[in-house]
């Protein structure tokens, strides 16, 4: 098994995978203790070439790879990419170029709605995967060979498993289904941990300004602690303290006692002190910005029954389709569709227009009827 240790072979590897067309990518990290995920292996394949990356070796230069994910003539491929594309990030400060996530196709293909790997494996390529070291420690060393094959056939299966995908959503003419999908997974925006943005994560439990605010100093707080001590964001509170926060806004330690979502003793720590003194700074400040809340436009009278009716359309069609019914269109998509036959929503745009959008104006406007035939849903033009 070849595992990279050194930066000269590092460079090697990253030559012979640019020199293929797609390289499946996987990597194995801890961050159950941590704020930032920490990353332990790289594993990467392409056609006639695998390996298994080390980046905790001595010495060894990540750069080669990093290179690699920046090169937008070589098509990346990762399965449930997201958390694989944060670490990259955080490595290189930007985001791999000529990204192809296999679960995001996979529902495209009709493989149902985010379908976990180990099963997308089973029904392509009818392999088995080896479960043995699913918990491994992989900050540990040395590692062992079953432990090393176990992370680098995660690849070699990703590998053998693209150009299936690939084909099929060609064959069906679904290659460009996944162009939104592409684009909002190297949006930066879903990566950002800037601390002031961190209260956009949480629900609103209320919309008064002072509230929002309150909320809002107290998740940069959180989100600059957990960062600095490098833990999860539940180790300094949980979510159900900042709303506690928001909401009383406390000016003592004393306050922070009387808050049941947070620790005990907290109110005379020196974290609380500034939180404290950030509050009062923002609520000084006759410079900051007021929130304000934005509410949508009543529903139509008796929308109800035609979101409903709607709502079974997207699944006929999505049956139909052999395709993920949230891929084609979101329940907000459904209810804006109900209330306005112009809504500025996804599924009456592209490709989503065609396979509902169309059809569910019509079915709104009374030139399609839904009815039951031999216990089934069926869709007949009025």
């Amino acid at each position: 098994m070849r595992v990279i240790t050194k930066t000269a072979d590092l460079e090697k590897l990253r030559g012979e995978l640019a020199a293929q067309d797609f390289v499946a990518v996987d990597t194995e990290f801890m961050r159950e203790t941590t704020y930032w995920p920490k990353l332990c292996l790289i594993q990467a394949a392409a056609p006639g070439v695998e390996a298994v990356i080390d980046p905790l070796a001595e010495g060894l230069d990540l750069g080669p790879f990093l290179d690699l994910m920046a090169d937008a003539s070589v098509l990346k491929v990762f399965h449930a990419a997201r958390q694989d594309l944060e670490i990259f990030l955080k490595l290189g400060g930007a985001l791999p170029k000529a990204v192809f996530d296999t679960q995001i196709a996979a529902m495209a293909c009709g493989f149902g709605d985010s379908i976990a790997y180990d099963a997308l494996v089973q029904q392509v390529l009818k392999r088995r995967l080896d479960k043995s070291s699913r918990f491994t420690d992989w900050s540990r060393r040395p590692l062992s060979d079953s432990q090393l094959a176990y992370a680098l056939a995660d690849v070699t299966h990703l590998r053998d498993l693209y150009p299936k995908i690939a084909a099929k959503l060609e064959a069906e003419g679904r290659a460009h289904w996944l162009d939104e999908e592409r684009a909002n997974l190297v949006d930066p925006e879903i990566y950002d941990t800037t601390p002031e943005n961190a209260w956009k994560r949480l629900k609103l439990r209320k919309t008064t300004a002072d509230y929002v605010l309150g909320l809002q100093v107290a998740a940069a707080w959180r989100e600059r602690q957990a960062q600095l001590r490098d833990v999860p964001r539940g180790r300094i509170v949980k979510d159900e303290a900042l709303y506690e926060i928001a909401e009383h806004r406390p000016k003592s330690p004393a306050d922070f006692d009387r808050m049941r979502a947070v620790p005990r003793g907290f109110g005379n720590s020196r974290a609380a002190q500034e939180l404290i003194q950030a509050l009062d700074r923002a609520f000084a400040d006759p410079k900051r910005s007021v929130y304000k809340h934005e509410r949508p436009p009543p529903a139509p009278a008796g929308i109800g029954p035609t979101i409903e009716l709607l709502k079974v359309l997207l699944r006929y069609e999505a049956d139909r389709h052999s395709v993920a019914p949230r891929l084609i269109a979101s329940a907000a998509d459904v209810e804006a569709i109900a209330a306005d036959d112009g809504a500025d929503v996804p599924a009456l745009k592209g490709w989503r227009r065609e396979v509902f959008g169309e059809r569910a104006l019509a079915l709104k406007h009374g030139k399609l009827a839904l009815k039951l035939k031999d216990g089934k849903v069926a869709v007949e033009e009025v």
